[in-house]
């Protein structure tokens, strides 16, 4: 059980999302730029008729990439800022099938999607165990499910700043986390916009195979979306 930042409190997210969204695809860039979101896209391998979730899908930054790989994209967040902005590139009933709510509890059925993409916002899950046990449940068996997270810095300094905002963490807490999650074949990879700029960890897993019937369209639960889900 890690300590948890400031920010992994989903009001405070809230909070902090509706002044970021503003300057976000701004400074997003400098970041997480358009190289490296398609090298980790390409790590997906999307045909163009799979169904895939971008989790934490904000102001659409990834799901423009996932677009180009499919047309059935799916996205999911509880910033309605942040939703805002991506209503304003896709429209809000055109592209992208969007849904408001919590990682920790994803209104869609089990086996719903070939893949689960989520960029920019493991960081802020109080529980990200329970995020990625999520993720396997609405995966399809031999789908894949990427995460994108900051990597846990090298400075002291640094260390006790990450750790009292949010989540950073290295590949032996993402070993931990996704083993807790029930995943058994997984790979890190690092990436980094420029040198001495903040360092991401992306991690690749299959999920398990199992002899469960998937689904064809994903269906949602009946969830109200126009509220965020509790805390």
């Amino acid at each position: 059980m890690h300590n948890m930042g400031i920010l992994e409190n989903k009001a405070r997210a809230r909070l902090f999302y509706k002044y970021l969204s503003k300057v976000y695809d701004t400074i997003n860039p400098f970041i997480w730029n358009d190289e490296m979101r398609d090298e980790a896209i390409a790590w997906l391998d999307i045909h163009p008729d799979d169904h895939v979730l971008d989790v934490g899908s904000g102001t659409g930054f990834a799901t423009e990439g996932l677009l180009q790989q499919t047309d059935h994209v799916y996205g999911l967040d509880q910033s309605i800022h942040q939703m805002e902005k991506a209503f304003t590139k896709f429209g809000k009933h055109d592209r992208v099938r969007f849904h408001r709510g919590d990682a920790e509890r994803l209104p869609f059925a089990d086996d719903s999607f070939d893949h689960v993409w989520s960029s920019g916002s493991i960081e802020y899950w109080p529980n990200p165990v329970d995020a990625l046990e999520e993720f396997r449940r609405v995966t399809k068996p031999g789908g894949r499910v990427l995460v994108v997270g900051p990597d846990y810095p090298n400075s002291v300094v640094m260390q006790k700043l990450a750790d009292a905002i949010m989540l950073f963490y290295d590949e032996n807490e993402a070993d931990r986390m996704f083993e807790a999650a029930g995943y058994t074949e997984f790979e890190h990879h690092i990436q980094q916009a420029s040198p001495g700029s903040p360092k991401a960890i992306t991690t690749v897993a299959t999920v398990p195979e199992t002899t469960d019937d998937s689904v064809s369209e994903p269906a949602v639960e009946q969830v109200p979306t126009s509220d965020p889900a509790a805390d």
